[in-house]
């Protein structure tokens, strides 16, 4: 199974579908922005971005790849529909009448005809909160919270930490999704990451009931790295900068591999140094797609995945 959201979760699955059809997806619901967050805000529904990239994975290594080209498909000009996904669409009406986003997403593998399950992390749409430095230039070191994905996602500071929060006036810590812990506690191996470190990869962890179940899952954790850092949320991160803020938002988590591409990573002994304490080993391969800069190819981190299940089971 693998945990993350947009584009990182996407080549994941695409990754994995190489080596198995059973793959189940956990998707982040703190999205705020662009189609998703026009739909939250309108409809209070659990945003459908992620998810619809999750199934338009899912759809196009199954052979659908009209379903997905379909689900990814943007309106244009400058009506009500302009910039909205179909799939976000189709997802958001089926929640609306089935009342229940995991009864709607499983309705919609089966409408697609799809094999692989996708759940949301959380059943309500949460809300991420960061500690940003670098933001007054009087005082650099001084610390600012900003609220929102969108917002993370594009500061011009140094995030330093992220929180999670469930809808307003909701006086508790986010809810996990029943499902998801469930599919957690059952997998054979966790894939985390890549992605958008602090809005798609970490805010898993931060959802207490999730996080407990990723701790005492007897699954393989491995984590995925990026191949560049990301401007706007790790803009000057090193390969380790990443596994040491999931430590940091995660002390308890232990880890079993760390996959990345080895052109990505100046300081190899410094990430194996970082892998260790997580508890992992590090798997440097080329993962890298060759010609599209920033995107992992397929089949060579298919590859280092299938190195990382048969080191576990040996």
């Amino acid at each position: 199974m693998a945990l993350g959201g947009g584009h990182g979760l996407h080549a994941t699955l695409t990754a994995l579908r190489r080596v198995t059809r059973e793959v189940t997806a956990v998707v982040t619901v703190a999205d705020d922005g662009g189609s998703s967050g026009r739909l939250r805000r309108e409809l209070g529904l659990v945003p459908p971005g992620d998810l619809r990239q999750a199934f338009a994975a899912f759809a196009a290594e199954d052979g659908g790849r009209l379903w997905a080209e379909v689900f990814q498909h943007r309106f244009g000009g400058d009506g009500a529909l302009a910039g909205h996904a179909v799939g976000n669409l189709l997802l958001a009406g089926l929640f609306e009448v089935l009342g229940d986003p995991v009864a709607a997403l499983d309705e919609a593998a089966r409408l697609i005809g799809i094999s692989g399950r996708v759940l949301p992390m959380s059943p309500e749409p949460l809300e991420i909160e960061a500690e940003v430095t670098g933001l007054d230039s009087r005082d650099p070191g001084a610390v600012r919270r900003i609220r929102g994905q969108v917002a993370v996602a594009s500061t011009p500071g140094q995030v330093r930490r992220i929180s999670l929060h469930p809808p307003a006036g909701a006086d508790r810590p986010p809810a996990g999704c029943p499902q998801a812990i469930d599919a957690v506690l059952g997998a054979d191996v966790v894939f985390l990451g890549p992605g958008s470190w602090f809005t798609s990869v970490l805010p898993h962890l931060l959802v207490p009931d999730l996080h407990d179940a990723l701790v005492r899952t007897s699954a393989a954790k491995v984590v995925v790295l990026n191949l560049i850092p990301q401007p706007g949320e790790t803009a000057g991160f090193s390969p380790e900068r990443h596994l040491d803020v999931l430590f940091e938002h995660a002390p308890a988590l232990r880890v079993d591999a760390v996959i990345a591409d080895r052109d990505s990573v100046p300081d190899p002994a410094g990430l194996h140094r970082a892998a260790g304490r997580l508890g992992a080993r590090a798997l440097l391969g080329a993962v890298a797609d060759p010609i599209v800069a920033g995107r992992h190819d397929p089949d060579a981190l298919a590859g280092c995945v299938r190195q990382a299940i048969g080191e576990h089971r040996g």
